[in-house]
């Protein structure tokens, strides 16, 4: 079974952040919501409070098979600026694990160094953020083991492109049906 990581930073767009970690249960996946402070309480960029599953000290990152960075601000801000972010997300790059952004989170691996001749998209506005990348305007582009999404309104679609990485289309079709998404 997969194992994915999402980091899950204060100011974080709650539900980038949040509807993957459902869409990737619901698959049967296990992911794990990763604090970057010891506290686990997160506070998302609308004020909604939640609880991490882990702090990011506590977390073994050699057992997961890859890491999702949700947007918002100033969440993604917490994010680029986070050694231990940037230490796994390089590292899962190079050793070809799934690397997935939404937002504008794809300019933290554009900062990183690891978008160059990639395709990849974000959050309108945001498309300088991704240094060295193919910029997309499509709602999830897939480029090898680096998924990245537009926005909020793209964040199932999102779901189901990190669950297809790690399963198969029956296993997407069956959330898609079950969530009524695009019926």
């Amino acid at each position: 079974m997969s194992r994915i990581g999402i980091f899950m930073a204060d100011g974080c767009e709650e539900i980038e952040g949040l509807a993957v970690v459902d869409i990737v249960r619901r698959a049967k996946m296990e992911i794990v919501m990763i604090a970057l402070t010891e506290k686990k309480e997160v506070t998302g960029s609308h004020g909604i409070t939640f609880l991490a599953d882990a702090a990011a000290s506590e977390v073994d990152f050699d057992g997961l098979d890859g890491i999702v960075l949700p947007g918002g601000m100033p969440g993604t801000l917490h994010l680029a600026d986070d050694e231990t972010v940037n230490a796994v997300i390089r590292r899962f790059a190079s050793e070809g694990k799934l690397v997935g952004a939404i937002c504008a989170a794809p300019g933290v691996p554009g900062a990183a160094g690891i978008l160059a001749g990639k395709r990849a998209t974000c959050h309108p506005g945001f498309e300088d953020k991704l240094t060295g990348a193919v910029v997309c305007v499509d709602e999830v582009v897939v480029d090898g083991n680096l998924i990245t999404s537009r926005g909020m309104g793209t964040a199932i679609p999102f779901g189901l492109a990190i669950v297809r990485y790690f399963t198969d289309e029956e296993t997407v079709e069956g959330i898609r049906k079950g969530l009524v998404f695009r019926a």
